[in-house]
């Protein structure tokens, strides 16, 4: 019995020795085809080897490079990007959008126009920046990144609160900026009593109200200031219950009040148009009959 035990365990050993001697030639081939592979595949430093990813070429040639002017133009349209999308989302709420964004939005835009307008900077094949870099392909995305970021400043209308030349805020928005301050400092200070903040802060909410309906008017409200008025008054009316008398309230009251009596005076009027009718058509019998009893008395005389 022993015996056979030994014979088992020389078997087992020359069995695993000429599966080391067949697997150890193809693991130094595998080795030998490159440099070590990183450790991040799923194949390890196993018996089978490595597995090496497919990856583009790192160089096209240079019928289709991009010009080192194109490529600059594509980092500072990069940058200029993520610059923009920052501002706008730390400006979303409270909405600064238009008064901290224009001149990241300028420099964008800028930037995009430098792209397009390019044509005097040609590459391989005579192909613009535009070209390579817009149109060379159907994802298209500069161009939409540009066309989502300019839909959104369409949309906030922050033209309306710019200056022609779009470089700084106009002087009916700082105007109002600075009407909206004194308002929001008057409720600050009168904010522990509601019935004081009411009647000592009233001209000026009201004075910020109506300067806020004429440039409404004017068409010249950016998204900045729609959402500041609507705060201000959500304030006003809802945290301090506040109201103003309006001045139009008066000839409203005034016509709802003649509306309301006009039946009353005109079945007053009606009724007393029919009794003096009747009096008129009474009076002409009695004068008839009168005169008849005078001409039978004349003839008895």
């Amino acid at each position: 019995m022993r015996v056979f035990t030994h014979y088992g365990r020389v078997l087992c050993l020359l069995l695993w020795g000429n599966a080391l001697s067949f697997i150890g030639p193809l693991t130094l081939s595998v080795h030998a085809a490159g440099s070590k592979p990183p450790s991040s595949l799923f194949l390890q430093e196993s018996g089978l080897g490595y597995f090496s990813p497919l990856s583009l070429a790192a160089k096209f040639p240079d019928d289709l490079e991009v010009t080192d002017y194109c490529l600059k133009l594509l980092e500072v349209f990069g940058h200029r990007n993520v610059a923009l999308v920052s501002c706008l989302v730390s400006s979303a709420r409270p909405v600064r959008v238009c008064q901290n964004c224009y001149g990241a939005y300028n420099s964008f835009n800028e930037t995009y126009m430098n792209i397009t307008l390019s044509s005097d900077k040609f590459g391989p094949e005579n192909i613009s920046c535009e070209d390579s870099l817009i149109r060379s392909n159907r994802l298209l995305l500069l161009y939409n990144l540009y066309s989502s970021l300019t839909e959104i400043w369409g949309l906030a209308d922050c033209t309306s609160c710019l200056t022609p030349d779009r470089t700084s805020l106009s002087n009916s928005t700082l105007y109002f900026l600075a009407s909206l301050n004194t308002t929001l400092s008057c409720f600050e200070k009168y904010q522990g009593n509601h019935s004081e903040l009411c009647t000592e802060c009233r001209d000026m909410y009201k004075g910020l109200n109506e300067l806020y309906s004429s440039m409404q008017k004017n068409t010249s409200l950016c998204i900045d200031l729609e959402d500041a008025m609507n705060v201000t008054r959500h304030l006003w009316s809802k945290t301090y219950n506040c109201s103003v008398p309006r001045e139009e309230t008066v000839p409203v009251i005034a016509v709802s009040s003649f509306m309301l009596f006009l039946p009353v005076i005109f079945y007053l009027s009606n009724f007393l148009h029919s009794e003096q009718k009747k009096r008129k058509l009474i009076h002409p019998k009695r004068a008839k009959s009168s005169n008849s009893l005078m001409n039978i008395q004349d003839k008895f005389s």
